[in-house]
């Protein structure tokens, strides 16, 4: 009870002031700390003479404020460096809590710091945050404590978050330009449909002469649209939601999911080498901070990010615990590259397993960031075609007719 007073009774603030200097100036700014005396006796030292110091208070809509996978990854980082500048590790979270400009994150590094102040392992106190720490992330600060080697373990975790969150952003660069595309192209297409075609079948009208094939089905569709687009809106709208809940909910929606995302062409050969490039990675580094082999491969089971390959590191372990070695077992799945097997023997015949790991994920983080480069310059002749197609074929659609008309007369 009294760390959680305590807890409370030291979070950081950012605190707005202003203030006269040593040479009579006024100045202003914001400065963090626990409460106005702190911050007034911050500024006394840096000579200045503060008329008024107030907690900032918080927005009323704040954006872009939350705590992401990537502050993760920054602050991470951060404690590595000042553990290997032998920082002691509350000071060193406590100065992170103080610079952080994040009031959610800031919060998050002070409550940690008083906890692991009072005397609670730091692996204890990250696992009541599971929704910034997840369990890999805090078994390897485990293991760090145990061995007494947390420098070393937390220099591990920074390379594995921000190698992770590299990764992440790729893969999010890949997906997001196809369905992009689309967006643009069932934008442009509906606009048409609305507001467009309407008017030439207005002239149409007044031509007495019977319209080609082509234009009386697009001249249908755009019927269909304008009498029904609230429906058509809706059913689109309901079946992103229904699907979102469904795949929340449902762990069978999620496998079939990730199934068949491996099927579409170009994307899945993308998500092959990132969900190879996550499990090296992720073994690698569990392996690499002296927990058992066995353990390990749960943790890259879960960060494989995909059913098929999740299944498949889960067939490789119950193998591996039979008591065969880790890649004849991967070979018996189908699920791996060759070279990725071949590797990993090598690393289990050498003693180097957790070395030849991160060399697979090195190869196939490099290769994920190649094929997004080439996806992406494939496309950009692909959304020239489909918009042509697409926009092309409705315009061609209504001047047929214009075109008819005037080989009549002429």
């Amino acid at each position: 009870m009294a760390a959680k007073k305590n807890a409370k009774a030291t979070v950081i603030h950012t605190f707005k002031w202003k203030g006269i200097n040593r040479k009579g100036n006024k100045v202003s700014g914001e400065l963090q700390g626990e409460s106005v005396a702190e911050i007034k006796a911050e500024l006394r030292k840096q000579g200045v003479n503060v008329t008024k110091a107030l907690k900032k208070s918080k927005p009323l809509f704040s954006f872009g404020d939350k705590v992401t996978p990537m502050d993760i990854a920054v602050i991470s980082r951060q404690i590595a460096t000042m553990l290997s500048a032998g920082v002691p590790l509350v000071q060193s979270l406590q100065l992170i809590a103080k610079s952080n400009e994040k009031a959610p994150l800031r919060e998050l590094m002070s409550s940690i710091a008083n906890e692991v102040a009072s005397g609670t392992p730091l692996s204890q106190t990250l696992r009541g945050h599971p929704k910034y720490f997840d369990d890999l992330y805090c078994d390897l600060v485990d293991a760090g404590e145990q061995s007494g080697a947390l420098e070393t373990i937390y220099d591990r975790i920074s390379i594995y978050k921000e190698k992770s969150e590299a990764l992440k952003s790729k893969i999010k660069k890949a997906m997001f330009y196809p369905a992009a595309v689309l967006a643009v192209a069932g934008v442009v297409t509906m606009l048409l449909l609305l507001f467009v075609i309407p008017q030439f079948q207005d002239i149409f009208e007044g031509f007495g002469a019977e319209l080609p094939a082509f234009t009386l089905f697009v001249l249908a569709i755009s019927d269909v649209v304008q009498s029904y687009w609230y429906i058509i809106l809706g059913i689109v709208i309901v079946s992103v939601i229904a699907f979102k809940k469904a795949h929340l909910k449902s762990q069978k929606v999620r496998d079939n999911t990730d199934k068949f995302v491996l099927k579409i062409p170009v994307i899945s050969t993308i998500l092959d080498k990132a969900a190879v490039a996550r499990f090296a990675r992720t073994l690698s580094t569990t392996f690499a901070a002296g927990i058992p082999l066995v353990d390990a491969l749960i943790s890259a089971a879960g960060a494989s990010g995909n059913y098929v390959y999740r299944s498949a590191i889960n067939n490789v372990r119950s193998e591996v615990m039979g008591g065969m070695q880790m890649n004849v077992a991967m070979k018996t799945t189908g699920a791996f590259p060759d070279m990725v097997s071949q590797m990993v023997m090598i690393g289990e015949e050498s003693g180097d397993l957790d070395g030849m790991l991160s060399k697979v994920a090195d190869i196939y983080e490099q290769q994920v960031d190649d094929a997004v480069d080439a996806l992406t310059s494939l496309l950009e002749p692909m959304i020239m075609v489909v918009l042509g197609v697409v926009v092309g074929g409705l315009i061609v659609a209504m001047y047929l007719p214009i075109f008819q008309l005037g080989s009549v007369i002429g």
